[in-house]
């Protein structure tokens, strides 16, 4: 087994702060469009971006005829609301009323709401005592997290009805990754970019014809909504293949230890956001909870790549 490379530890870091940072970005654009037309912005120019590339490349999209092509093209449609156009829009209308940090922490919540997914759905994935307790331990932080304290009180009537909400995408997330391991053998900036593409064509129209197009964009709103296109919508998922294809997807699931740890910081500096201890027990409920369900595999990850 070929060893974990410092060029993977470093996309890794670089994904886990492309990631976190998209919160802090969804904030400010908020701050100009409407939650519909920041996932329809989202959703557009990352599609543009993995086309161009899945083209250029010569794959271009997966075959429409075929055996097993329509299959694949409906795990593409699952994906596309999944994964991007349903979490996108729970997270985006939430963050009207919640701070970024709190919707990233909630990210921390999907390996642990794969668990029982991946017992029920996924062959040979079984949930042993270890990963139950992981599992347990992981949801008392997300109680904390959404219970009355873990925020002082916005004031706004949607403050519990958006936590619910980030908590909502996460299991989005997680019913998503659950599509993409369960599909057939495809090339993945194909299938990425057929499940932009599809969730693109079913958001955008909707996200016009409810919030219509805005007479004028703010500067700052203008380039938070190009860097969720570009970045942690379309180029990630490039870095995701890569990493997944040399050091594997269990090395993979140690971005999800950053992503909350990047979204409280940038929250805490650049938007001023204030996050009080509660947060941080949360967090540490779902990071231990995540660790104990995980470390069997990671404790293998590391094991064998020291003896290859």
């Amino acid at each position: 087994m070929t060893p974990i490379s410092p060029i993977n530890w470093l996309r890794l870091v670089i994904l886990g702060a492309m990631f976190g940072a998209a919160f802090m970005f969804t904030k400010l654009a908020l701050e100009g469009v409407g939650p519909r037309l920041v996932v329809a912005s989202r959703l557009g120019l990352g599609a543009i971006l993995l086309l161009t590339i899945a083209y250029a490349r010569g794959t271009g999209l997966p075959p429409i005829r075929g055996k097993g092509a329509g299959i694949v093209w409906s795990f593409a449609l699952g994906m596309g609301i999944f994964t991007n156009a349903l979490p996108f829009f729970l997270l985006s209308w939430s963050q009207q009323f919640v701070a970024s940090g709190f919707a990233g922490v909630c990210m921390a919540i999907v390996p642990l709401l794969i668990l029982p997914l991946a017992h029920f759905l996924v062959p040979g994935d079984r949930m042993n005592l270890r990963r139950f307790i992981g599992f347990m331990i992981g949801t008392c932080g997300v109680v904390v997290l959404i219970g009355p304290a873990a925020f002082a009180a916005t004031g706004t009537e949607f403050e519990l009805t958006a936590r619910i909400a980030c908590v909502a995408a996460a299991l989005s997330y997680a019913i998503g990754a659950i599509l993409t391991r369960l599909c057939p053998d495809v090339d993945m900036i194909s299938l990425s970019a057929a499940a932009l593409t599809i969730a693109a064509a079913l958001f955008v129209p909707y996200a016009l014809m409810v919030e219509g197009i805005p007479d004028s964009v703010p500067t700052t709103s203008l380039l938070a909504l190009l860097y969720l296109g570009t970045l942690p919508t379309g180029t990630a998922q490039l870095l995701l293949v890569q990493v997944i294809r040399s050091a594997g997807p269990v090395f993979m699931s140690l971005l999800n230890y950053q992503v909350p740890l990047w979204s409280m910081m940038l929250g805490i500096v650049f938007l001023g956001e204030e996050l009080p201890t509660n947060i941080y027990w949360a967090l540490l409920l779902i990071l231990f909870g995540l660790g104990l369900s995980q470390a069997g595999a990671l404790r293998r990850l590391f094991t064998a790549r020291r003896r290859a």
